[in-house]
């Protein structure tokens, strides 16, 4: 076995796991809904509809892939337990790719572009600066050098966590004193990681959503003064989503991206939930595709979203 047959074999491991208990819950009722049935009728669809609602995929994303497998079915009638799993299977991918859910090779950026800068977004606890040292691993793994800037300046914790985040993975972290203007902290990273030609900045930034307009024009603000130093940054702005929130993720997804142009998303805490059908809806409401997933406390759980391998290990394949 060579090393990429490894790597590639530990990581579906690690995502099979991750989905563990979405799969256990989503498909166990599954089973019980199509068990014995030669025919998709209204009674297979109504507790299909039932099944994909109670995973957290949504209403509106649930509709859309039950009219598909009704089209589907009605073209061929009758089909086994196995055959509506595999077009329900290819239903949801099919969906998943519409919806912008391209799959990345791995931890990548693109090269032309130096420093690449990445605006995290999210409220506290979704485990927004976990994922951000994380991702620094990652890239650092890949041989980039990557600068971190605390511009949460209204949480100690969360400047604590990004320092202790920046020493276990070695990358440097700009700060300043708590209540100080997040968009300086944002003016002083981006300025030395200039200087000292990094390859890759991650802004931290405020979890606070009780005031959108506030939220609006503190992004804003942070946005404006990046560009000023690095045209164009960020390049990509990150909203990170707790997926064992459920529901309460879509209401997130919908404040950020009235707050600011979202432009990936990050979708953690998967391994803890029966809830990962958010993925699902998320990436179909929102039409913003699905960067990354995190499957675990471990500092290499964190995975590159990919459409394919997510329904498949869904669907225990």
């Amino acid at each position: 076995m060579g090393l990429f047959d490894f790597f590639s074999k530990q990581k579906k491991e690690t995502l099979d796991k991750g989905l563990e208990k979405t799969k256990e819950s989503m498909f166990s009722k599954l089973s019980r809904v199509i068990a014995g049935k030669s025919k998709v009728d209204d009674d297979v669809l109504d507790q299909l509809e039932e099944v994909l609602i109670m995973s957290d995929v949504g209403v509106n994303t649930t509709l859309k892939i039950i009219e598909r497998i009704e089209k589907r079915a009605a073209k061929d009638k009758y089909v086994d337990d196995k055959e509506l799993k595999n077009l329900l299977r290819e239903e949801i991918a099919d969906l998943l790719t519409e919806n912008n859910a391209v799959d990345n090779d791995d931890f990548s950026i693109p090269e032309a572009v130096t420093p690449y800068v990445i605006m995290v977004v999210g409220v506290n606890g979704v485990g927004k600066t976990t994922t951000i040292g994380k991702l620094a691993n990652q890239f650092k793994k890949a041989g980039k050098s990557v600068y971190l800037g605390a511009a949460d300046t209204f949480r100690a914790a969360a400047v604590e966590q990004l320092v202790i985040w920046g020493e276990r993975v070695g990358v440097p972290v700009i700060k300043q004193a708590m209540g100080s203007d997040p968009a300086s902290v944002a003016f002083d990273t981006l300025s030395s990681a200039k200087s000292n030609n990094a390859d890759i900045v991650i802004i931290d930034t405020a979890g606070r959503l009780h005031n959108k307009i506030g939220l609006m024009n503190e992004l804003s603000k942070i946005k404006k003064v990046m560009d000023k130093i690095v045209p164009g940054a960020p390049h990509e702005v990150l909203l990170v989503l707790d997926g064992s929130t459920g529901q309460n993720a879509f209401e997130q997804a919908t404040q950020f991206t009235a707050a600011t142009d979202v432009t990936a998303l990050a979708i953690t805490k998967l391994d803890g939930t029966a809830k990962g059908g958010v993925v699902i809806g998320i990436s179909d409401q929102f039409k913003i595709p699905v960067k990354y997933i995190g499957l675990g406390e471990g500092i290499d759980d964190l995975q590159v979203f990919r459409r394919r391998e997510f329904v498949n290990s869904l669907f225990g394949e």
